[in-house]
Formats: structure tokens, C-alpha cells, sequence
């Protein structure tokens, strides 16, 4: 699929364009490109979109409209490559470490690295020129940091592009909530379905309102998402299959569903990665079988709770 080259001819054009996207280029010690989405530079909602975007490997089509229960914009996701744009890119499966750095990285570099277990399930692993990488934290990476990150890629540093956000920031919330597509693929791999037999998806969920720290905008966007997410995929299975994981799929099959992420996260010592991953799943899941022509809908948004959990009027 090329996933780092298409992300990379992405990142050209949006460096074309940091001015009107309100990002800033910094060209690394190491050599390593890191474009500040929302860590210094005030990024915006269309540096989201890219963000997003470059997230997918431009897999996908990102884009905000307005959300018919909130009062808020969604963000709204949709493939034709469902396990290649959220899983071997989108997901944030990488905990990057390094010293005293941290970030939940993202992107097609994971491919490139190759590092998790799911890439031994997924043929998606690849050793391109240009590695590309989204990191959510509050800091830009320092050059011991790009050296790390290429070098586990396959890649010099010079071919490194590394996208920064941290959580709150405008884009940095965009690039979260664009992840409920995400959600679902990555918990129909968690229960052992073929993602292969997903042939397109689509995703929508609301855009939470500005958090005053990081860690209020983690609570604010994956509530959003566990409470307020509509999916629909379509898929090529028998019926019987679907109707067996259709009520797995949603997050009010988790025991956890009905408390706020950010008390979630506290009882996890504010470790995200220590967070039940079968936790993470949209409001509301439809599953359009390709075969059958049949239609299942698992799950239900709560709008009323999702605005009470963001302090709506």
C-alpha cells in the first residue's frame, strides 16, 4: 500500500501550506523534519483534518459537518481501506519512550518499524525512504528522540517527518476524534475477525468543546467517542457471525461504560496503555453485510450523557 509515501506526499503538500495552516516547520538537528501542529504553533481545525489525514496514510477522506444531537461539529471518517488506513497506520499503537520523552505516536511509521504483534497478523509491514509519524504529546521531539524513532524505522534521519500536537491544542482534538472509524476495526482485531473481509468504513463523532489541559482534552475526546461515535462498516461475512460479534463491538459491552475516561485513566495511574484495549469502541456500530444483503445495528449514542460528561447547555 505504500503507506509512508503517501503519507509523505501529503506532508510535502502541507509544508507548502504551513503559513495558511497556522503550522511551523523545524528542520531537526538530527535532520529529522518535525512540523508543530498544535505544540507552539496554533494549528487550527484544518491542521487537524491534515493531521488526521496523514494519520490514515491519505487512505481516507476526513472532514467536519455538523452533528445532528449536539451542538458541536463532528469529525466524520470514511475508507475504502479500512484495515490499511486504522490499523496499519491510524492506530496508536507505538508508546514511545525515550528518557524523559514521551508519546503516543501514530501513523504509517509504525509500519515502517514494524514493532507491534499485529503487524505478524497484518501484512502491512514495509522499509520505505520517508518514514512518517504523528506524535500526541506536549513536547517537540529532541534530536536524541528523531535519531531513536529513525533508526527503529529503517530510515535516516534526514528521511524522518514527524508531526507534533499535543492533546488540547485544536488539531491535537481533531486527530483524536477522527479516530472512531479506528475504534471498531481495532476491536474487530482484538476479537480475531479477518479485517481483510472489511471492505469500507465510515465514522463520525462529535468535536468536544476546548480542554484547559491535555489531560481534560484525553477525558473530553474519547468520551466523545465511547458516547457519541456512529460507524458503519461493510463487510463480506455470514450472518450469524456478524450477529455473534455485533454486541461485542460497541463500548457499552465494556464493564467500564458509564464512567468518564479521565476517572479511567486515574485509576490506571494516567497510564493510557494500561487501559483495557477491548475498553475502546464506538457509541453506536452498523454492519452492512456485502453477501446478505442484511443490515445490523449494535449499540446506541448518548448524547444526553456524552453532554452532561462535556458540561453542554
Amino acid at each position: 500500500m505504500e503507506l509512508n509515501r503517501r503519507a509523505a506526499e501529503l506532508c510535502d503538500e502541507m509544508l507548502r501550506w504551513a503559513q495558511a495552516l497556522r503550522v511551523v516547520v523545524h528542520r531537526c538537528p538530527s535532520g529529522a523534519t518535525i512540523v508543530d501542529c498544535g505544540v507552539h504553533a496554533p494549528g487550527g481545525l484544518e491542521a487537524g483534518v491534515q493531521l488526521a489525514r496523514v494519520c490514515l496514510a491519505d487512505l481516507g477522506k476526513v472532514e467536519l459537518a455538523a452533528d445532528p444531537r449536539l451542538p458541536l461539529p463532528r469529525v466524520v471518517v470514511r475508507t475504502d481501506h479500512p484495515a490499511a488506513a486504522c490499523m496499519g497506520a491510524q492506530y496508536a499503537g507505538w508508546a514511545l519512550r525515550l528518557g524523559d520523552y514521551f508519546a503516543m505516536a501514530s501513523g504509517p511509521m509504525r509500519a515502517a518499524a514494524a514493532k507491534e504483534p499485529l503487524f505478524e497478523k497484518l501484512p502491512l509491514a514495509e522499509r520505505p525512504p520517508r518514514a512518517v509519524g504523528v506524535l500526541e504529546t506536549h513536547r517537540l521531539p529532541p534530536p536524541a528522540v528523531c535519531r531513536h524513532v529513525a533508526a527503529q524505522c529503517g530510515v535516516p534521519a534526514e528521511g524522518l517527518i514527524l508531526l507534533v500536537a499535543r492533546t488540547s491544542s485544536l488539531a491535537g482534538m481533531v486527530q483524536v476524534v477522527a479516530r472512531s472509524l479506528e475504534t471498531a476495526l481495532h476491536k474487530l482485531f482484538e476479537l480475531g475477525f479477518n479485517l481483510s473481509q472489511v471492505e469500507a468504513g465510515f465514522g463520525a463523532a462529535p468535536l468536544p468543546p476546548p480542554a484547559s489541559t491535555d489531560t481534560q482534552a484525553m477525558g473530553r475526546t474519547n468520551d466523545a467517542v465511547l458516547y457519541g461515535s456512529e460507524v458503519v462498516l461493510w463487510i463480506r461475512a455470514d450472518d450469524a457471525t456478524l450477529q455473534q460479534l455485533g454486541p461485542r463491538l460497541p463500548s457499552q459491552a465494556s464493564p467500564h461504560y458509564g464512567t468518564p475516561f479521565l476517572e479511567l485513566l486515574r485509576r490506571s495511574g494516567g497510564d493510557f496503555y494500561a487501559l483495557d484495549p477491548l475498553l475502546f469502541g464506538p457509541a453506536a456500530i452498523t454492519l452492512c453485510n456485502l453477501d446478505s444483503g442484511r443490515v445490523f445495528r449494535f449499540g446506541q449514542i448518548a448524547a444526553e450523557r456524552l453532554a452532561a460528561m462535556l458540561g453542554l447547555p
